[in-house]
């Protein structure tokens, strides 16, 4: 099973230590014509209101790149070795910055092109501005991978069925939601999700929802695999 620790600005204040036993060989990123990239550990930018990260956050990381040619439509090639623990999570991220309970609306649609090798999962990773409750949506996963906590039982949210898990690693609470069935494109009504755990559970209060991330949580991809985000949107109010 793969641990969960916070990911993005949060990983470089609270795990630093996780970043210091990172081997990180910087490659020439792969021929796109993209407005931007990076092979920096933590190399990053924002367009068009999405901020993009290279990520690469976890002990034994080999080397990864990011491009873009928008915040919606970019990608990763990514050679960590196959070896266990998280190496890296590249991502977008949308900051909402509303309570649940003022929420009308939070969506997301996404179409990836994802490797049949290495082990990964492509996955929303929704936090409060607290940091101290880390939601995970996987829409696919591959490999040796799998969710923090105990088994909470199936539930059918916001047009998708999801197997359920609650966690804690030491700084947050974790709840992730596993896809039954791998998906490569959808659309995915957060709100219905964050409402459950609200309302239906009392997992957490009215906390106020800050990043809406999306991205690959990769595990390993020897040899170089390639990670394609081909559109997302990420909407709510």
């Amino acid at each position: 099973m793969a641990s969960k620790t916070p990911r993005g600005i949060l990983r470089a204040l609270i795990a630093p230590a996780l970043a210091l036993g990172a081997t990180v060989s910087l490659a020439s990123a792969p021929a796109h014509a993209a407005v931007w990239n990076s092979c920096d550990q933590w190399g990053n930018t924002t367009l068009g209101g999405y901020t993009l990260y290279n990520n690469i956050w976890g002990s034994g990381a080999g080397s990864q790149c990011v491009w873009a040619n928008s915040g919606t439509n970019w990608g990763v090639w990514a050679d960590h070795p196959n070896t266990g623990g998280i190496k890296s999570y590249p991502n977008a991220k949308k900051v909402i910055n509303k309570p649940v309970s003022s929420l009308s609306s939070l969506t997301s649609s996404y179409r990836v092109t994802v490797p049949s090798a290495g082990a990964y999962n492509t996955s929303y990773d929704i936090w409060d501005t607290d940091y101290d409750y880390e939601i995970m949506l996987w829409v696919n996963y591959n490999g040796a991978v799998g969710p923090l906590g105990t088994a909470q039982g199936t539930v059918n949210l916001g047009g998708h069925t999801w197997n359920v898990y609650k966690g804690d690693n030491g700084a947050n609470e974790v709840f992730s939601f596993l896809r039954t069935s791998d998906s490569t494109s959808g659309t995915v009504n957060i709100l219905p999700v964050l409402k459950w755990i609200k309302d239906t559970k009392g997992w957490m209060g009215d906390e106020t929802i800050g990043d809406v991330q999306f991205g690959y949580e990769i595990t390993s991809s020897a040899g170089g695999l390639d990670f394609r985000t081909d559109s997302l949107t990420v909407s709510g109010g």
